[in-house]
């Protein structure tokens, strides 16, 4: 099979962490994966929704992932669906995004599951918390646009 290099196939975003967390800085990492695992994500079966990012003795680890159980696999040879997994990242990166996540109400959350060259990528985000009122303000915003958008595709008709 011919590998594209340049081109990516997302495979699952994660819309409820740019709901839930203001996003400072995004970072791009591959994930350690078993057989079983890469043929679900191929199939789309992931879910990143409670996902987050732990650092643990210097390495980045992914857990709560649901990537669902491959149908062709044997039931010996299948994977743990919410096992921990961990993320390819260079040393400089885990330790500079160890110390901002230190920071009080920072947290790592993954943002979107895709394919590149035939390897699977994270894009994991460092992440602050939304207030109740920055998600209303948000959903204002939202609502304010849709109608302009609406009503100049009305004028337009005219």
């Amino acid at each position: 099979m011919a590998r594209d290099n340049g081109i990516e196939r997302v495979i699952a975003d994660n819309r409820k962490a740019r709901h839930d967390y203001f996003i400072e800085e995004t970072y791009e990492a591959g994930i350690a994966l078993t057989g079983s695992e890469i043929k679900s994500i191929r199939a789309g079966q992931v879910n990143l929704r409670g996902g987050y990012v732990r650092i643990v003795n210097g390495e980045a680890w992914l857990y709560d992932v649901h990537i669902a159980p491959y149908e062709q696999s044997g039931k010996y040879f299948n994977h743990e669906p919410t096992r921990p997994r961990k993320l390819l990242l260079h040393r400089r990166e885990i330790s500079r995004i160890a110390g901002q996540v230190e920071r009080q109400g920072y947290t790592l959350v993954p943002l979107r599951l895709y394919l590149r060259g035939g390897r699977a990528k994270v894009e994991i985000g460092l992440a602050r918390g939304k207030k109740l009122y920055d998600k209303r303000e948000d959903i204002a915003r939202r609502e304010a646009r849709r109608d302009i958008d609406r009503a100049l595709k009305e004028r337009m008709r005219r």
